[in-house]
C-alpha cells in the first residue's frame, strides 16, 4: 500500500521556536515502509516499489498495517550519510554498502491512520515501536534550538536540519510549511564553459579551467542575461554541447563536492 509522502519547504535560514523540533537532514532516499496483510513492502516517494532491492528490511518486527516514513542512508567512512554511496547501493545489489532506515514519522498504526494527530503524538507512537537495530532506527530529535543546531550542522559538513511543528498534522502528497529543511549550501565561483543544446545546463569550469559539473537551476532572469551574451563566446559544438570561452563568471551554490571533485546540483546565486 503506497502513500504519497508529506514534502518540505525550504527556508534560508534557521530559527529558535520552541514549538518546532529540530531534526537532523539526511543525505540519502526518502523511503516508505509498510506492512500490509503481514508483508513489507518499500516504496521511493515517486511509488517505485524497491522491496527487493533492500532483502535487510523485509523481516522487520512492526505491528501489521503500519506505514514508516524515513530515509534510507549509507554511512561512509566518518559516519556521515554517503550519498554516492546510497546511490550506488540503489543501483545495483553487487554494492555491499550497508543501509540503515531511519525512521522519522508513520502514517498508519496497526490499521489506523494516524495523520491527524499532532506530530509529537506520532513521535510518541514511534518511540514505543523500539525499532533501533542494525538496519533500522528512530530520528533522533529536539526542541527547538534550531540555529545553534544548524551551526553544528556547518561545524560538521553535513546536508542541513529539518525544522517541523510539533503539533503539526501528516499531510499526505502536500509540500507543508510546516515542515522546513535549511540546507547546508556550499559557495564557489566559476565560469562557464557550455550550454547543453536540448534541455537546459550550463557546463561550468574552475579558474584554471578544470570541469566543475553541469547547472541545471538558474532563474529566468539570469537565464535571458546569458542568452544575451553567450553567442559572442563559442569555440566550438557537437551534438550535445555548445562550447564557449570561459569569460562569463558566476557564484553558485551546491550541495557538497562528489568523490569526482565535482559540485553537487550547482544552482546560480549572482554573477561575477
Amino acid at each position: 500500500m503506497f502513500v504519497s509522502p508529506m514534502l518540505l519547504h525550504k527556508s534560508d535560514t534557521p530559527f529558535n521556536n520552541d514549538s518546532y523540533i529540530t531534526e537532523l537532514k539526511l543525505d540519502g532516499i526518502r523511503l516508505l515502509l509498510t506492512k500490509m496483510n503481514n508483508k513489507i513492502r518499500l516504496y521511493t516517494r515517486h511509488n517505485n516499489e524497491v522491496t527487493g532491492k533492500f532483502p535487510e528490511l523485509q523481516n522487520i518486527d512492526i505491528p501489521d498495517g503500519t506505514i514508516l516514513d524515513g530515509e534510507l542512508i549509507v554511512s561512509g567512512p566518518e559516519g556521515k550519510p554517503d550519498f554516492e554511496a546510497m546511490m550506488g547501493r540503489f543501483m545495483s545489489r553487487k554494492k555491499q554498502h550497508p543501509i540503515q532506515f531511519v525512521v522519522f514519522d508513520i502514517i498508519y498504526h496497526e490499521n489506523k491512520k494516524v495523520t491527524s494527530l499532532p506530530l509529537y503524538l506520532r513521535k510518541e507512537i514511534l518511540a514505543d515501536l523500539a525499532l533501533d537495530s542494525n538496519h533500522i532506527v528512530t530520528s533522533k530529535w529536539i526542541e527547538g534550538n534550531a540555529e545553534a543546531y544548524f551551526d553544528l550542522v556547518q561545524q560538521q559538513s553535513l546536508e542541513g536540519i529539518v525544522m517541523k511543528e510539533a503539533h503539526s498534522k501528516y499531510e499526505i502528497n502536500k509540500r507543508s510549511r510546516n515542515w522546513l529543511k535549511v540546507i547546508n549550501y556550499q559557495y564557489a565561483d566559476v565560469a562557464i564553459s557550455g550550454l547543453r543544446k536540448k534541455e537546459f545546463g550550463l557546463l561550468l569550469s574552475s579558474k584554471d579551467g578544470q570541469y566543475m559539473g553541469l547547472m541545471e537551476f538558474m532563474p529566468p532572469k539570469a537565464r535571458k542575461e546569458f542568452y544575451a551574451h553567450y553567442k559572442e563566446l563559442i569555440v566550438d559544438e557537437n551534438d550535445k554541447f555548445i562550447f564557449l570561452e570561459p569569460q562569463i563568471a558566476c557564484k553558485v551554490k551546491y550541495r557538497n563536492l562528489t568523490k569526482q571533485g565535482l559540485l553537487r546540483i550547482p544552482s546560480f546565486v549572482a554573477w561575477k
